[in-house]
């Protein structure tokens, strides 16, 4: 006999959760490309296509 499992629908919280692994993603590549050690907090914004106000 065989079980099949169903998954749910995705919640909010898979969705924010997925949304924030993208977010790390995008900003390993940036780094990642960088020349320098670390991301300035402007190329960070930049990345995560915010303004320096939305933080």
């Amino acid at each position: 006999m065989t079980h099949v499992v169903t998954l749910s629908a995705p919640n909010a919280q898979d969705c924010l959760a997925l949304a924030e692994i993208e977010l790390c993603g995008e900003l390993m590549i940036a780094a990642s490309a960088a020349r320098e050690d670390r991301l300035s907090p402007d190329r960070i914004d930049e990345v995560l296509n915010v303004r320096g106000g939305d933080r």
